[in-house]
């Protein structure tokens, strides 16, 4: 069973900097697609990055550009590192695993860790 722990969530002002961690443990992160999701009070979850099984990262139109995804395997540690940040990317942010089949992810993402908040202003 895979744990996923968020942190580095904060309060910033607009145009700052946050980096998130979210620390894996259970199985080595190699054997895992991942992703950080966000959820705004009244709003619908959304992705907003992701490493895919072939290694790939891919991020939503809201974030390009300004969110980086990466991952230390040695640390079993995925990050998000966040600049030029606006109010709308007020949220709580959620990092999320399912097991790689390949270079496929094995369906939708199954492990969520608890959360962090990040507060624009």
């Amino acid at each position: 069973h895979v744990q996923l722990v968020e942190s580095g969530g904060g309060s910033v002002q607009t145009g700052g900097s946050l980096r998130l961690s979210c620390a894996v443990s259970g199985y080595s992160i190699t054997t895992y697609c991942l992703a950080w999701f966000r959820q705004a009070p009244g709003k619908e979850r959304e992705g907003v990055a992701d490493i895919r099984g072939d290694g790939r990262s891919t991020y939503s139109d809201s974030v390009k550009g300004r969110f980086t995804i990466s991952k230390d395997n040695a640390k079993n540690t995925l990050y998000l590192q966040m600049d030029s940040l606006k109010p709308e990317d007020t949220a709580m942010y959620y990092c999320a695993a399912v097991r790689r089949s390949g270079i496929y992810c094995a369906g939708a993402y199954n492990s969520w860790g608890q959360g962090t908040q990040v507060t624009v202003s």
